[in-house]
């Protein structure tokens, strides 16, 4: 017998994996149904009850799914006592009890017998699920893990019976659905019919007695209807009371204020601008505006700052403000914050502060969530809130409020008890919400929980939740959602497979006074009762002067009085005291003018009362020299200070190279300091740490970053959502000029646009607008992504801020915390934390660092030389030959193209040269270069506009290149105090008006007092303002110069040892190896491959001066690996064989595919084993295989000691496995193989051996062609390997093809259609080395630009095609006996078809002379082309 039955509920379990104990999570039985067949499948019972309401009601959703109102289940239903009695009869007859998911109903009885007090007999049944028994039956895609999903009743029913069922959500339908399914599973063998208890007899009986698909019954199973006039209507559930029968005019609205509003922080939620909501709530003359978004404070400082410093409230008190800001935070209270034993979102309620002590206690409470309570989503619960309470009000919140969930979703009993808890332990501060958003789930709970503000005497709040501002921003705001979820808009709004998540309308914007009494005009007193809120919150500023942590002095430096009135005497001592020590060390002699600059400059700090600043930075600096990392000498104005310098904050002596403290801290405009450190990039996070056991872990943080969408970026992410053509997305987001808004280009006027747009891209830009115009979907893109374009995507953290802080980060400000990394993070960012209070310091990880380190090292242990970089001289010549000769590849700073080119031209010779080539290259300044140069070395005169500029601007050569020039002649010339050079200096820098506006005419009266001629001031001025916006931070430049020149050092006289460290420091960048492998081939480095026995993790150099490539470059050989290879090869000598190696290195740690990634590198080449032998299979392992099985043996017999009965040790008789002969890999296939774990070809190339052909045929490499706009409709000629094929079709049908090619510097992908592919076919096979000709056009279909492709020819048949004759050329002077005989002989051995030309060069009088030999003809072999190349007078080209 078989019992089939389902259940209809109060809603659904808050943990589906609580016990069924839990009354409180198990929801309510409403409708109960069941079906009992006997064997053969014949109906013998069939019930159907409704049970009466006992102690709960039935929530609003629970009755939209079944119908079953508590009106309705109070007349017709039946007691839970007796239908589980008649549910137990029912049970004692069946074995099996069957349902669509069966185990819900199951926990849904099973927990209604343990609230009767009655046995679960339930669990004494067998139960069969029609869900997961169809699963594999239905096989419906879409399920976790890659596997099928179950289906519902609907879509099994449909699989078996070829027609649709409306799951009616009525338990007796759902039964007798779930019969008919059951029972033709049976009938079909989907379910065993041994699994339902069946004798095969049976079975056959059954078969017989349902020959045909199982039939409906026929029952009356229609879902229940509302009953008519069961629902209270509005006006009947809104009587207005006493005190509301009062005609209000609408002037009675203007005290209506948006405390429900979500800003761009609720991240991705919300699409509405901080600015635009504060103007919007100004314009519309609202006397406050809130902010509550969602689970952050991400936005709070710039609200409140916004607000305060809006020109509404331009010069007035706080207690005065037109617009007052109150901040809040949308919070998710879950049951316990701590459990994250099952997913509970908790229910949003809205929290206010009305003063300060609210903003720390919301603070924390938001903080706490993300700190302790983050499971999916940041949660809290009502004991942190209980904790945390003071200062806090509570809005009953939206629909998704705790009280409005219970009252849809479980029961009005249990809302009046939720709403009864916020009233007991908030009274007066909580507020009943109420939203008309033209929702009929809203008017349910708004009657609900007016009801209950009635009863318990608490005060409405009329309200409209705000996600953006306008109502037009509705569709933009529903495409955020869209790429926050990652769907199309076009996809249905709903819940489950198949839907996606959206707002029902589009009432969610900022409305206005009107709109708002318009919707609550019933509730005139929801209105006013907003004044109430808006008098309770106090104003109050975030911003404060920044704590800094106390840094303790010793003893004898303190001061007394300190303690009293929180002076900093005994920093300042400290700090003075520190500063004439090191000034010792540093000078050899402490002159006036160095004793005044330091006094100077200490009196400053006194005055800026930050004297812990710089002792907190020297003291971690200090504690990072000993630690043995390497830190830089300085970046940015800091290296302009000679107390930093005397500290050791700094390595480079302001005073010897002009360098500005007031460039650095003002003694007029008193301001933090600001000094920004750079470590070695290993070195970095050990600083961290060090600090952080200092200060302690709650006081320090890293700093938040947000994520914005810009204009591409938004353009891209609205067309995936819209669904417009990639291809069609990617040509808008082109058109879009650089480092330019969309918000810039649709508001600048023609003559903005021309001025601020480059000529080559203003077509682009105007294209953009035009495509705006449209009524197309290109136009409804650009449209939206342009309101888009600025909002919060997602959130990182700063690449090098800490924040340090004398007391707990979460009694200051809020904070969360960042997957990927231990430390907490500011909920504010780096615009904002100096400003609220916090110190923030940047630890920058500089890769250059770690390079000179690395160099260092390996000098010391392949020299024994022990090499203080800091101490190098300045004035060597070896280094400036580097520079000379543009050889500053890996060089810092040094490095590009462009550079390397000027540096030749420039030939520096003093450090001054390189601290102004810095400076100078960059966009503005580069175009000075050329004069830079050329008044260098006297090719043009230098000029001065008065010889007083002489003193500062001869270094430079008469060209401003530096801020500090500025700063310096200012004060030369119109006697400004250095305050006022510094805002001249910075108000040209930046274009501020109204500091020029200030300083300009001082400037003028000052130079008129001093007699100069006040046309040329003018045109110094003019000159000023020009290049001053691009000027550059001398101590910055210098300070980076000073990297520079001590890696160009290392270059000059340990090449091999700075190679092997930068190859090192770029091992992840495959490029970065490729390119400096190059250099190394360029400066006749030898890089050797892998070997066990030479190679470390990193890079090395062995005792020939070679670089030896490291283990850890090589894929899948571990760290540990690595470790394990070289300990044992220290310890025990090299490996003389590989059965050698695998009987000592641990097999544990260098396994299989370790060792199969050596082997494929050459790491054991020096063996003598061929690479292919090592894969060659016998019995189906290789040879690797069988070592390593040979390796564990003789490892496991050294361990357990283990010795014949000749006393002999047993591995001594185990022998090693044969090497199987076998045939070599081909060049290519060892290259590719080696490529495949190395990244790159390391013994070779496969173009090596046509590099003549390359040389000569081709004027590119595939380089250039990530760049097409700059090649447009120039002839291609390139070279490269053949790395992959693609032979494809389109939809229609059209076959095409992509060749995948490399060459020494990158790679790129052709795409051949048509007859091009046809032409081409026979060339696209892996491996082969070609040569392309083509031409960059524009497509035929649109405007974007491709490769194409003109002709390919086989690089080893270019030479016989191309060449017609070969060219020696030798110069007059060099001309010999000898060299003619060599020449001769290697002619004589190379005849062929190619007529032979020598060109005799006079580099004297710059002639040459080709003589054209008629006799001899010579062929272009590699061996030809090798003995001419080891003439040097020699040199060979092809005509």
């Amino acid at each position: 017998m078989y019992l089939v039955f389902d259940t209809e509920t109060t809603g659904l379990p808050q943990n589906y994996r609580a016990p069924l104990a839990d009354f409180n999570n198990w929801p309510r039985l409403v409708q109960i149904a069941w079906q009992i067949h006997d064997i053969k499948g014949d109906l013998i019972e069939v019930k159907n009850y409704i049970i009466k309401p006992d102690g709960f009601t039935i929530p609003y959703n629970s009755e939209k799914i079944h119908g079953i109102s508590t009106e309705l289940a109070q007349k017709q239903g039946v007691s839970l006592t007796d239908v589980l009695s008649s549910f137990v009869e029912a049970l004692q007859n069946v074995k099996y009890i069957v349902g669509h998911n069966i185990s819900f109903d199951n926990n849904i009885v099973g927990c209604e017998f343990l609230r009767s007090k009655m046995d679960n007999i339930l669990e004494q049944k067998i139960s069969i699920d029609t869900k997961e028994e169809s699963t594999q039956f239905c096989q419906l895609p879409g399920g976790r893990g890659g596997k099928f999903k179950w289906p519902n009743l609907s879509e099994l029913y449909y699989k078996l019976f070829n027609e649709g069922f409306a799951e009616a959500h009525n338990a007796s339908a759902d039964v007798e659905a779930t019969t008919r399914c059951f029972l033709e599973l049976i009938r079909l063998k989907v379910i065993s019919f041994e699994k339902v208890g069946m004798q095969e007899k049976e079975f056959l009986e059954f078969t017989k007695n349902n020959p045909a698909k199982i039939q409906l019954i026929g029952l009356n199973v229609k879902p229940y209807e509302k009953e008519k006039n069961s629902e209270i209507s509005k006006e009947e559930s809104i009587q207005k009371s006493d005190e509301e029968e009062v005609i209000i005019d609408n002037d009675s609205f203007s005290c209506f204020s948006h405390l429900h509003v979500h800003s761009q922080f609720s991240i991705l939620q919300a699409s509405s601008d901080l600015d635009l909501l504060v103007n919007k709530a100004a314009e519309l003359k609202m006397p406050a505006i809130g902010l509550t978004d969602h689970a952050n404070m991400f936005g709070a400082y710039k609200f409140i700052n916004t607000v305060l410093k809006h020109p509404i409230n331009s010069d007035l008190e706080t207690n005065k403000l037109k617009l007052k800001p109150i901040l809040g935070c949308e919070l998710n209270v879950c049951n316990n914050h701590l459990d994250k034993s099952f997913k509970d979102y908790g229910a949003q309620i809205p929290f206010l502060a009305k003063n300060k002590i609210g903003y720390h206690n919301l603070s924390k409470l938001c903080s706490l969530a993300y700190i302790d309570g983050f499971y999916y989503v940041p949660r809290v619960d009502k004991d942190l809130i209980l904790k945390y309470k003071e200062g806090l009000i509570i809005l009953s919140g939206s629909l998704y409020g705790s009280i409005s969930n219970l009252i849809l979703n479980v029961g009005e009993e249990q809302a009046e008890e939720e709403f009864k808890w916020w009233l007991e332990n908030f009274g007066d501060d909580f507020y009943v919400e109420i939203n008309r958003h033209g929702l009929e789930e809203e008017d349910h709970v708004n009657n609900v929980l007016i009801k209950f503000a009635r009863k318990y005497n608490v005060k409405l709040i009329a309200s409209n939740n705000v996600y953006y501002v306008n109502k037009e921003d509705a569709s933009s705001h529903d495409i955020l959602l869209c790429v926050k979820d990652a769907e199309q808009k076009s996809t249905p709004i709903g819940k489950g497979r198949g839907f996606r998540y959206g707002f029902p309308n589009d009432e969610f914007y900022f409305k206005n006074s009107n709109e708002i009494g318009s919707l609550f005009h019933d509730l005139p007193l929801a209105i006013q009762n907003i004044q109430e809120i808006i008098d309770k919150v106090e104003v109050y500023n975030l911003s404060t002067e920044v704590l800094l942590p106390e840094f303790n002095i010793p003893d004898e430096f303190k001061d007394g009085l300190d303690k009293k009135d929180g002076g900093k005497r005994g920093e300042n001592a400290y700090l003075k005291h520190l500063t004439y020590k090191g000034a010792e060390e540093r000078y050899l002699e402490i002159s006036d003018e160095i004793k005044e600059r330091i006094d100077f400059e200490l009196e400053t700090i006194e005055k800026s009362g930050y004297p812990g600043y710089f002792l907190i930075v020297q003291d971690f600096i200090e504690q990072a020299r000993k630690m043995n990392v390497s830190v830089g000498p300085g970046r940015g104005s800091a290296a302009g200070s000679v107390v930093a310098y005397c500290t050791k904050i700094t390595n480079v002596d302001p005073i010897k190279y002009d360098l500005l403290f007031e460039r650095f801290l003002n003694p007029e405009r008193i301001s933090l300091p600001d000094i920004d450190i750079d470590f070695d990039d290993e070195g970095r996070s050990r600083v961290i740490d060090w600090v952080v056991e200092k200060y302690g872990k709650n006081n320090v943080a890293q700093i938040i970053t947000f994520g914005t969408m810009a204009a591409k970026s938004s353009i891209r992410d609205t067309a995936r959502v819209l669904d417009l053509p990639l291809f069609e997305a990617d040509k808008m987001a082109k058109l879009v000029p650089d480092f330019m808004s969309l918000d810039k280009i649709f508001n600048f006027s023609e003559t903005e646009l021309k001025k601020n747009v480059k000529k080559d891209q203003l077509v682009n830009a105007k294209k953009l607008i035009e495509f705006s115009k449209g009524n197309d979907l290109h136009a409804e893109t650009i449209n939206n992504a342009l309101k888009l374009e600025g909002s919060v995507r997602n959130v990182g953290t700063h690449a090098c801020g800490i924040i340090i802080t004398p007391e707990p980060l979460i009694d200051l400000i809020p904070i969360t915390n960042a997957k990927d990394s231990h430390l907490m993070v500011t909920q504010f960012d780096n615009s904002v934390v100096e400003n609220a209070g916090l110190l923030k310091m940047d630890f920058l990880g500089l890769r250059n660092l770690t390079i000179i380190k690395d160099c260092v090292k390996i000098i010391q242990k392949l020299h024994n030389k022990n090499i203080d970089i800091d101490k190098i001289s300045l004035d060597d010549e070896k280094t400036y030959e580097i520079f000379k000769s543009g050889k500053t590849k890996g060089i810092f700073q040094f490095s590009s193209e462009g550079m390397r080119a000027h540096l030749k031209h420039l030939k520096p010779d003093k450090f001054d040269d390189l601290i102004a080539m810095n400076a100078l290259y960059r966009p503005g300044p580069m175009e000075y270069i050329p004069n830079y140069i050329k008044r260098k070395h006297g090719k043009e005169e230098i000029v001065y506009d008065l010889p007083e500029m002489e003193d500062y601007l001869s270094s430079t050569y008469g060209i401003t290149v530096y801020q500090e020039q500025v700063m310096l002649l200012s004060q030369r010339l119109a006697n400004f105090s250095k305050g006022d050079a510094d805002m001249l200096r910075k108000g040209m820098g930046k274009k501020i008006k109204s500091v020029l506006d200030k300083l300009k005419p001082k400037f003028f009266e000052g130079c008129e007092k001093n007699g100069f001629d006040i046309k040329v001031v003018e045109k110094i001025w003019t000159d000023w303002e020009a290049f001053a916006s691009y000027a550059f931070n001398k101590s910055h430049s210098t300070c980076y110069a000073l990297i520079a020149y001590q890696t160009a050092y290392l270059k000059a006289h340990y090449p091999a040892e700075l190679m092997a460290a930068i190859l090192t420091n770029h091992m992840k960048d495959i490029k970065d190896i490729t390119l400096y492998m190059e250099e190394c081939r360029d400066m006749g480095v030898k890089v050797l491959g892998p070997d066990v026995n030479e190679s470390f993790f990193k890079f090395a150099v062995n005792k020939e001066g070679e670089v030896r490539f490291g283990l850890g470059a090589v894929k899948g050989v571990g760290e540990g690996a690595v470790k394990a290879i070289v300990d044992e090869r220290k310890e025990n000598g090299n490996y003389i064989d590989f059965s050698d190696f695998v009987s000592r290195v641990d097999l544990r740690s260098a396994n299989k595919r370790t060792l199969e990634s050596l082997a494929y590198s050459g790491g054991f080449d020096s063996f003598g084993i061929n690479r292919s032998q090592y894969f060659e299979i016998e019995k189906d392992q290789n040879y690797i295989e069988k070592m390593i099985k040979f390796g564990n043996k003789i490892q496991d017999t050294k361990n357990s000691n283990q010795f014949n009965m000749f006393g002999e040790n047993s591995d001594s008789i185990i022998q090693p496995p044969a090497v199987l002969d076998c045939e070599e890999w081909s060049t290519m296939d060892l290259l590719s193989k080696e490529k495949e774990v190395v990244g790159i070809y390391l013994s070779g190339h496969p173009l090596d051996d046509y590099r003549f052909e390359i040389e000569n045929f081709s004027n590119s490499n595939l380089s250039v062609l990530s760049d097409l706009q700059k090649i447009e409709n120039k002839e291609i000629r390139l070279s490269g390997v053949i790395i992959d094929v693609e032979h494809k079709e389109t939809q229609k049908g059209k076959k095409f093809g992509i060749l995948h090619l490399e060459d020494y510097y990158g790679a790129f992908k052709f795409f051949l259609f048509g007859e091009d592919y046809i032409k081409f076919k026979s060339f696209l096979t892996p491996s082969w080395l070609i040569h392309i000709s083509g031409k960059v056009k524009k497509k035929f279909y649109n405007d974007d630009l491709e490769f194409k492709i003109i002709n390919i020819i086989l690089l080893s048949e270019l030479t016989d095609c191309q060449v017609r004759d070969v060219v020696l050329k030798i110069k007059l002077n060099s001309i010999t006996e000898s060299l003619v005989d060599q020449t001769i002989q290697i002619v004589e051995k190379n005849k062929g078809k190619h007529s032979l030309i020598i060109s005799v060069m006079n580099t004297e009088n710059n002639y040459h002379v080709d003589l054209l030999s008629r006799k001899i003809k010579v062929d272009i072999n590699k061996d030809f082309i090798s003995d001419i190349n080891s003439i040097d007078e020699v040199s060979i080209s092809v005509n």
